[in-house]
Order: structure tokens, then sequence, then C-alpha cells
């Protein structure tokens, strides 16, 4: 059987509060400010950074009841948001590796431990939150980090070859499935993959990927499937926000009648308005964490990502969410408005009346 040597990897991360406070958390940590990564391989700019990039925590290793024993690390975003990772090398044959992908995807195992690991360290490091949240949300990807695959003859195998002979399980590993998939499953997931050379590969799905290299080139690929995870993250929280927002923003507006409800308009539209610059504000922060030139390979290879673990369908949800949000606000300012017109009217007749009123008793 070829033999596989690499590492599977499980990015577990979870939104724990608005922000971190990275001088107070570099201070709890003891760390150094970071450098700008990812560090590509291939030739990219070098404004292609992250503008904050996170802070790396080396932590405890993760002991699975297999008896497994997993290195971990901790990433910390400004935008607070905990990256875990957890990383198991291998040197194995595929069935070998078709029933580890299974059992860390199907499990769960590694999930529950993570999150209570990270749980932990939060309590230590509260100093450095900024505005926790009272309930987190998560999310969860694997990557399948292969180095060297092997053919018959012991020579290591091109990302082609690598395709054409075992194109069958490597969907089987991105699916985390121990059964052979149909031709056009396996199609579809081996479509939503790119190379730069022939001895590289990254093939991208929906809750885990492939990336085929040595370790220096497969680091930030690796870093661009992260970032399209906290991406996600990141933009699943906004929805959220606004969801509850438009909610309570509706039911308001249900809930009131007449002249004098109309009147408080402002207030209400001025809290909306002020919580959509906010999560405006913050979309615009996470879209400019790092940047890419449109046709350069990583550029792409983040797009497919970001496409794939649906951060881009998510970001149409916020900007379709905050156009109403803008709507409402000129709504219920307009009926505002309208509302203090109608009351400076008033005003004005009832002075013109009481003006009037000696005149004609006057008359008399």
């Amino acid at each position: 059987m070829p033999i596989c040597h690499g590492s599977f990897r499980a990015l577990l991360l979870y939104d724990v509060a608005e922000e971190f406070d990275l001088a107070e958390l570099r201070r709890l940590l003891g760390a150094e400010p970071p450098p700008r990564s990812p560090g590509f391989k291939l030739p990219a700019p070098g404004y292609v950074r992250f503008e904050r990039p996170p802070l790396t925590e080396t932590c405890e290793p993760v002991h699975l009841a297999t008896g497994e024993t997993a290195s971990a690390s901790l990433r910390y975003f400004n935008d607070g948001v905990v990256s875990l990772e957890i990383e198991l090398p291998f040197a194995t044959g595929w069935p070998a590796l078709l029933a580890l992908s299974n059992r860390w995807i199907e499990a769960g195992e590694v999930e529950q431990r993570g999150a209570k690991r990270v749980r932990n360290r939060m309590k230590a490091l509260a100093t450095a939150l900024r505005k926790p949240y009272a309930e987190w949300i998560d999310e969860v990807y694997y990557v399948i980090e292969l180095h060297d695959v092997h053919g018959a003859d012991g020579s290591r195998l091109t990302a082609q070859e690598l395709l054409a002979q075992y194109g069958h399980e490597v969907s089987q590993v991105i699916r985390g499935e121990t059964q052979v998939l149909s031709e056009v499953e396996q199609k579809e997931v081996l479509a939503s993959s790119v190379s730069y050379y022939p001895t590289d590969l990254l093939v991208v799905g929906w809750l885990a990927a492939l990336v085929y290299d040595n370790p220096d080139g497969a680091a930030p690929l690796i870093q661009l499937l992260e970032y399209a995870n906290f991406q996600l993250l990141e933009y699943r929280r906004y929805d959220e926000i606004l969801t509850e927002l438009l909610k309570n923003t509706y039911s308001a507006l249900e809930r009131r009648g007449g002249f004098f409800s109309r009147w408080r308009l402002a207030r209400d539209a001025e809290q909306l308005n002020r919580l959509r610059l906010d999560v405006t504000e913050l979309t615009e922060r996470a879209d400019n964490a790092i940047k890419f030139l449109s046709d350069m390979f990583y550029a792409r290879a983040y797009r497919l990502a970001a496409a794939k673990v649906g951060a881009g369908d998510y970001r149409s949800l916020v900007d379709q969410k905050l156009r109403i949000a803008g709507d409402l606000y000129e709504f219920m300012v307009s009926e505002f408005r309208e509302a203090r017109g109608f009351f400076l009217e008033v005003v004005v007749i009832i002075i013109l009346i009481i003006e009037l009123v000696p005149i004609f008793r006057g008359g008399r």
C-alpha cells in the first residue's frame, strides 16, 4: 500500500468577544508582537499580510480517548476570535488515513475537548476580552496535510498522479467517509482544487480540505483556510446581531400607533442607525484584515475556500440586512419628521388663535 506522510489538523474557532485588547493579551501571555503573516512561499506582494496578525500560544497536548496525543496551539485574533489548532502527525496507508478522518470528523471528541480547553483558557485571560459574548458561536474545520504520498515504485506522486490514482480516497478523506463515494460526488469534491506547481495541490470542501505540499508550502494555505473560517464566523455573528436588531425594530413598529408613538421614533431610529454603523464598521474591519491581488494564486485559493465554507453567502446576508436596516432607518426618520412637521403646524395654529382671540374680543 502507498505510504502517506503528513498531519491531520482540526481548526476549532470560537467567537468569544467583540475584540481582544492585544496589548493586555501580550502582557498576560508574555508574548512579543507577532510578525506580519502569513509568510507566503510563492511570489506575493509585501503588503499581502494580516493587518493585525493573531497572537500564537503553544499549549498542553490534547490526549484523546484512543490513546493518541496531539499537539495544540491557540491563536488570538484581534476581532475576538480564538482558534485552537490540534495536530496529529501520521505515516500510514490510505485505509488508516480514511479511518482517522472519519473518527475525527464524526466522533466529535476533538470538538468537545477543544471547547473545554478554550473555555478554561478564557477564564485566565478575562481581562483581555472587550465586550465578551454571553453565548459563543463556533466553527470547526479539518485539514489533511500530506507531505508525501508514494506510489508502488516508492517515488513521490505529483498532484496529477495523486488525483488520477487516488481520487476516490482523496474525496473520501475530505468528506470523512469510509465508504467509496459515487462518481458524481467524487467529481464534485475534486472540482474544488487548485495547484501552482505540478507537485502541490489544494482540494477544498465545506468541512475539510486536503493540502499536498511540503511543510513550508502548506503553512500559508492552512492559514488561509483558517482565515476563511474566521471570516465565516464573524459574518455569522453579524448576521445574528442584525437578525435580532431587525426583529426588535419590527416588533417596536407593530406595537406602536398614533401620533405620539411616531414622535418617539427619533430615539429608536438613532439606536438602530448606531447599531447598523457599528456592524458596518466590524464587517469592514473583517474584510480589510488581509488583502489580496485579484489574480494571485493565494487570492484564488482564498476565494475558493471562502466560497466552499460559505463565508460569501453569509457576507451577502449581512449586506442585505444592513440595507434593510438602512431602509428602516430612513422610514423611521421620515415618520418622525412628518410627526414633527404636523406638531409644529399645530403649534403655529395655536399661537395664531391665542393672538387673534384678544383682537376679536376687543372688536366687541
